[in-house]
């Protein structure tokens, strides 16, 4: 276990409290007891080591926005977040590897001809995604031929497919399999576009606290912390990042 610097202490608890940006949008993440206002998820079990690590309360920045948390990034509002990495977000952020890896990948109607997430990238084709979630920002580099409808949130862009606007849907796998039941004959297509890997973020310049994030991810790694928080969670397309490097 890396030493806690008064340099690490400053960058992730400057006010002597852990200040942790969540989305509760994944529920892979982190997700919230409507009856106790328990938090779990991933991102909570990994907060809770490193508050644990550090001996610092913690103080969750909720959103239900993982753009709003991105931008959030230069505003110390937090000195932590939970969120995938992206050319785009390092920007104003500099992230540790992955912890874990979620598959993304579509959903269609009934009637559509696809069967797996490597067909559809074809012309002609329409594809809303929640804006600016890591797999529409992706997309909006990898599609060579398909075009994207970035929507408001992940309800808006369902509803663009439940409207006959779209052809597909872009999703997390888990989450794609839920909505599957409100649109009859919907499917989830075989394989992944992608696999979005979740890591933690600081906000640029703390670099004393980064580096030790970093040594925390890959013992959470090692150590199977990730892969016990994982199999809590009873999701399809979720595994644990490889080692970095």
């Amino acid at each position: 276990m890396t030493d806690i610097t008064a340099a690490i202490r400053a960058d992730l608890a400057p006010a002597g409290k852990l200040r942790a940006g969540i989305n509760y949008g994944n529920f892979i993440l982190a997700r919230k007891d409507r009856a106790t206002g328990q938090s779990s998820g991933v991102a909570i079990d990994l907060l809770d080591e490193i508050a644990r690590r550090l001996g610092a309360p913690v103080e969750i920045v909720a959103y239900d926005s993982v753009a709003v948390m991105g931008d959030a990034a230069p505003d110390n509002v937090w000195d932590i977040a939970f969120l995938g990495s992206d050319p785009q977000r390092e920007k104003i952020m500099s992230f540790t590897p992955a912890y874990l890896e979620i598959d993304a990948t579509y959903l269609v109607p009934g009637a559509s001809p696809f069967r797996a997430a490597a067909e559809v990238d074809r012309e002609g084709i329409c594809i809303s995604a929640p804006a600016r979630a890591n797999f529409e920002l992706f997309l909006g580099r990898y599609l060579k031929h398909a075009r994207l409808a970035p929507a408001q949130g992940n309800g808006a862009a369902f509803e663009l497919l439940a409207a006959g606007k779209v052809d597909a849907l872009a999703g997390l796998t888990q989450g794609l399999l839920d909505l599957a039941g409100k649109l009859p004959g919907s499917r989830v297509l075989d394989g992944r576009f992608m696999g979005v890997r979740q890591s933690i973020a600081v906000p640029k310049g703390r670099e004393a606290g980064l580096a030790y994030l970093r040594s925390v991810v890959e013992e959470a790694k090692a150590s199977g912390l990730v892969a016990r928080a994982i199999a809590r969670l009873g999701v399809r397309g979720v595994s644990v990042a490889p080692p970095a490097g």
